[in-house]
């Protein structure tokens, strides 16, 4: 058995874990930071495996934000490949294994950043030879089908974020692709009608969608694949099931580490567990939304900001998480969508007042070659006159993800309808109008208050 000693020990090296320890190193150049994570690919861009699928980006590799040697720069010791198998909070330990050999890590502070694992579906069949996607692992295991099988027809199952990524990335490897989602529309995140553009992108590029369909069984017949439940006889030699991901919490779960009725990690805005000297971060807690309160939404943004939140924290620097709003962006194909802050019906349920408007603008002026439109629906409180959400769908390079930022901003400042238009944005005609898009919208929204 080993035994190692150190200041800060750091559990998982994705978002939440890394920005934890470089946070704590810019702040303590002397504090001792050991990283144990399950594999060997500290600091790689999950979010960017698609696009390494789809080869748009050429080679895995770009896909770090930083490589093993620039983080070992920060005086980080990584023990690779080492699972963490139980935390004993008293003793200040953590017991954890590398192949063969146990390894024992005293500590002083620990920073637990183990994310969230793929959903577990209540599907026969969902076993070997069906694809997840969640860690390189997952993304070799498809590169290896991809290149040593080509298969010629793909299922994915779940019409989410990731779902839809993954059926514009087999296209561009030229498989034929059918995407199953259990609701009546694609992209459940935003409202139905504006999840049409997405929908028709689909289509438009050979992706077949089957909406209401739920998949209850994986067959293996001799020609493939067969989804009982999909909506189709069709089979497949590829299957892909992306339907939402669990907090990974149980390590922490098992050491007395309170959580909610999901597993998710309760926090408190320090990023602290109830655990003496444990703090959490990352898709496996509980996170505070500024309209909602409470929630579980795991983005690779938020988890970068709560690591940050925690590495502060640890090294003596008081810093308080200040809550999400869910921002969020899309491409496919040549369609962006983006949200952020509250649907109408997500308003309603929270108690606010919403009122709502749809807009259909121009990007830059008309008279200026390829002005496109942009659908945007925005929220606001009748009462407080709040901004509350938006929803923004237009074509790619129309600025749809920058609008849905200054919106984000917005509400995150507790904007009213009417303090919008006074917002002092850039303009020229080849990019904008003198009241941009965005305030041309928000001033439908104020003329309905105003009625």
């Amino acid at each position: 058995m080993t035994n190692i000693q150190t200041d800060l020990l750091i559990i998982g090296g994705s978002d939440a874990g890394i920005s934890a320890a470089l946070r704590a190193r810019e702040l303590n150049k002397d504090i001792r930071i050991t990283m144990v994570l399950a594999d060997e690919f500290p600091n790689l861009s999950i979010c960017g495996i698609p696009y390494a699928v789809s080869k748009e980006v050429s080679a895995w590799q770009n896909l770090a934000h930083r490589t093993v040697k620039d983080l070992e720069a920060y005086q980080i010791d990584f023990y690779m490949n080492t699972w963490a198998t139980a935390i004993n909070p008293t003793a200040h330990t953590v017991t954890a294994t590398h192949g063969e050999e146990v390894v024992t890590f005293a500590y002083q502070h620990l920073m637990v950043g183990t994310g969230a694992v793929p959903k577990e579906l209540p599907i026969t069949g969902a076993g070997d030879g069906i694809h997840v996607l969640h860690t390189m692992g997952d993304f070799f295991d498809i590169e290896a089908q991809l290149v040593q099988h080509q298969p010629k027809r793909a299922a994915i199952i779940g019409a989410g974020y990731v779902g839809i990524e993954m059926a514009e990335a087999l296209t561009h490897r030229d498989v034929a692709v059918s995407l199953f989602q259990r609701g009546s529309e694609v992209l459940s995140t935003i409202d139905a009608d504006l999840a049409t553009p997405i929908n028709d992108a689909l289509t438009q590029n050979g992706v077949q969608v089957f909406t209401n369909a739920t998949v209850t069984e994986i067959a293996q017949t001799p020609t493939g694949y067969r989804l009982i439940g999909g909506a189709t006889d069709e089979t497949f030699d590829f299957v892909l099931v992306v339907v939402g991901v669990r907090p990974n919490s149980t390590l922490l779960e098992e050491a007395g580490a309170e959580v909610t009725t999901n597993h998710a990690v309760i926090v408190n805005d320090r990023m602290q567990t109830n655990l003496p000297d444990i703090y959490a971060a990352g898709d496996l807690v509980q996170t505070k939304h500024r309209l909602l309160g409470d929630t579980y939404l795991p983005l690779g943004t938020t988890a970068h900001k709560q690591g940050r939140v925690a590495g502060a924290n640890i090294v003596g620097r008081q810093t308080h998480f200040a809550g999400i709003l869910g921002s969020q962006v899309l491409r496919t194909f040549d369609v962006i969508a983006a949200r952020t802050g509250l649907l109408p019906t997500e308003a309603t349920q929270a108690g606010y007042n919403p009122i709502t408007t749809t807009a259909v603008v121009d990007n830059h002026k008309g008279y200026y070659p390829g002005a496109e439109k942009i659908t945007i629906r925005i929220t606001a409180d009748r009462h407080t006159h709040c901004l509350l959400g938006t929803q923004l769908v237009g074509k790619y390079g129309s600025e749809v993800a920058k609008r849905a930022d200054i919106f984000a901003t917005a509400i995150y400042n507790d904007m009213t309808v009417e303090a919008f238009s006074d917002l002092d944005l850039t303009y020229s005609p080849v990019v904008g109008a003198p009241w941009d898009a965005v305030q041309a919208a928000v001033q439908q929204l104020e003329a309905q208050l105003d009625a």
